[in-house]
């Protein structure tokens, strides 16, 4: 296979640019800060909310006391902004827990907010100085108990309220982990996604490369022996066979040009072979063999570049079929602009039958393709004898 590089001195083409990704976390469902990601998650975390709160309010009525009070209404807000905020769920626990210690009402509430806090935290920063700016001071809030009240096994209470420190901020650094991971593998499919499509862009290119040699090496060559032969029978022959050699050997040329253009749109993969339009049309009418009247309008009107040269394939494609099976008979290119563009060629009776010359039989199907994709329509059909195409565009 031969090799899919640029050629010398192109410039690469561009790529189409990826929206930007949003933080990892937000693919994680339960660390999702996006409205969306939230909208699955609401449920729970106001259940979750109503739960702890339910539970502090119904300690706080069988305890009372100020303080209880402030846990109470202080719970609820520091819990749901746990998701954006997590250091202030985590001050808030912290706060509480203290209040608690040092006033003597022990509720579960404050524990259960600095844990939850931690844990989110923990799964927000990951390893990092928040983390544990967040888990010192926690343990240290869960030993205020034991500080003034005094324990008579320190070593269980020590490890009890390390394991209740460690869980949630390991939990939540898994949790943080998991999701860097999830990003990695994300970025790497992304990546061999790219290369799979590059690999396929390449050997595609590769291959129109080899159908352009191909059609160099042997179309290109024939069409060139056919003009060439044709130029010579002009200087050799005389009257009507002169006159048809003439003929050969212009469409000859022409047919060579075009195939240039077709071998350089395979070569450089550029999408369509430029048409001249609508002023290249009266040079069309010009070369083609026989009687052709060409109606235009002076000036030409404007007309976006699609329609222009569709419109040129059009009367290229009619002006062929009619010297191929209506040789001889008069043909009539009228262009018309008003609220659309009209184009319409038309032939009369053939002299002589047309012969039988071979056609690839995509003609008239290319041409309603271009048209249709200009925005306009076209028809084609016999009329007195002859035959009528007439295609129409939006101006």
């Amino acid at each position: 296979m031969d090799s899919a590089a640029p050629p010398d001195g192109a410039p690469p083409r561009p790529r189409a640019s990826r929206p930007p990704r949003p933080a990892f976390w937000s693919r994680v469902p339960w660390l999702d800060t996006t409205w969306q990601g939230r909208r699955s998650l609401l449920l729970l975390d106001l259940a979750v909310t109503a739960a702890i709160t339910g539970g502090a309010a119904l300690e706080v009525l069988a305890r009372g006391g100020p303080s209880s009070v402030v846990t109470l209404l202080v719970t609820a807000p520091a819990l749901l902004v746990r998701r954006r905020r997590p250091l202030l769920t985590v001050t808030a626990g912290l706060l509480l827990s203290a209040v608690m210690g040092l006033t003597g009402t022990f509720l579960t509430a404050p524990r259960t907010v600095l844990v939850i806090g931690l844990h989110t935290t923990a799964a927000r920063h990951g390893f990092t100085w928040r983390t544990w700016l967040a888990a010192v001071p926690a343990y240290a809030v869960f030993l205020i108990p034991a500080l003034l009240l005094g324990s008579p096994d320190w070593p269980s209470y020590l490890i009890t309220h390390a394991v209740l420190t460690l869980l949630p901020l390991l939990t939540g650094i898994w949790v943080h982990q998991r999701a860097k991971v999830l990003d990695l593998l994300r970025e790497r499919a992304e990546t061999a996604e790219r290369e799979r499509d590059l690999l396929a862009e390449r050997a595609v290119t590769a291959e129109r490369r080899r159908i352009a040699r191909e059609m160099h090496d042997v179309v290109a060559h024939r069409v060139s022996v056919i003009a060439l032969q044709a130029g010579a029978l002009t200087v050799i022959a005389d009257g009507e066979t002169a006159e048809v050699a003439e003929i050969i050997r212009k469409s000859g040329s022409a047919a060579l040009a075009e195939l240039r253009d077709v071998l350089r749109v395979l070569r450089e993969d550029e999408s369509e072979v430029v048409a001249p339009g609508l002023p290249g049309i009266g040079s069309l009418v010009a070369d083609a063999p026989g009687r052709v009247d060409l109606v235009r309008p002076d000036p030409l009107p404007e007309v976006e570049p699609a329609v222009g040269r569709a419109a040129y394939r059009v009367v290229q494609e009619a002006l062929t079929n009619a010297g191929k099976h209506a040789p001889g008979a008069p043909v009539r290119v009228l262009l018309e602009a008003g609220e659309r563009l009209v184009v319409q060629v038309s032939n009369g009776v053939p002299e002589r039958p047309g012969g039988a010359v071979p056609g690839s039989g995509y003609g008239l199907l290319g041409m309603r393709e271009r048209v249709s994709q200009a925005g306009g329509t076209v028809s084609a059909r016999p009329e007195g004898g002859g035959y009528v195409v007439r295609a129409e565009f939006p101006c």
